[in-house]
């Protein structure tokens, strides 16, 4: 290990995403592995709408829920490590074969000020180093909408992220893997997929940390 990482470890000890126990070598501690809400096989992947499918390895409840939602509003950037294996392990096992190139679904410029990172070109860079590539920005957010979370009904979360997302790459003939932590209704996946598609991509398929178990009526 480098000296520098020595020193980070010291200062920042790696801990449990879920539990924040410390962990001599990161990752998840035996007991979160165990109570994790995973979702089942015939679960871990489905079709968001038009054909476009999503994986995750985990259900957005209980212990899963508490580790995200402290990943992405409480300042815990370094849970990203642990969430992205996961994500990446997922994406492997149901996805493998259907990309070649990896890019996220951004924040705004103002969210990303306000809370220091991107969570998910977080997830989405360390889903690329176990596979040895580079993610590739392919999106902007142009616009400061209202958080989905705060947005219950599906129409409304469709229609408040529709013309948000713009392209900044080229996505013309990739078939991309599109990464989010959460997905719930599947409005936002849906829509940054119709925008990449708009442009080109030849194909959209999407992978998540967490869903819920709500159905999906994209």
């Amino acid at each position: 290990m480098k000296l520098l990482d020595c020193i980070l470890d010291l200062l920042f000890p790696p801990k449990c995403p879920f539990c924040g126990r410390v962990r001599e070598h990161g990752g998840i501690c035996p007991e979160c592995e165990k109570a994790l809400p995973w979702t089942a096989e015939n679960d871990a992947c489905w079709n968001i709408s038009s054909g476009l499918r999503c994986a995750a390895p985990l259900w957005y409840e209980e212990l899963a829920r508490e580790g995200i939602l402290r990943f992405k509003f409480q300042g815990a950037s370094a849970s990203a490590t642990a969430l992205g294996e996961l994500l990446a392990r997922c994406a492997a096992e149901h996805l493998a074969g259907e990309f070649d190139t990896v890019t996220w679904v951004p924040v705004s410029r103002k969210r990303l000020r306000k809370r220091g990172y991107d969570q998910a070109e977080l997830l989405a860079r360390t889903a690329c180093r176990l596979w040895d590539t580079e993610p590739v920005r392919l999106l902007n957010k142009t616009a400061d909408n209202p958080a989905q979370s705060g947005i219950s009904d599906a129409a409304a979360r469709r229609a408040n992220v529709l013309g948000v997302y713009e392209t900044c790459g080229d996505p013309a003939g990739k078939r991309v893997l599109l990464i989010d932590d959460i997905c719930t209704t599947g409005a936002t996946l849906s829509e940054c997929a119709r925008v990449l598609k708009d442009a080109g991509a030849e194909s959209v398929v999407c992978a998540v940390v967490a869903k819920t178990r709500e159905k999906f009526t994209k």
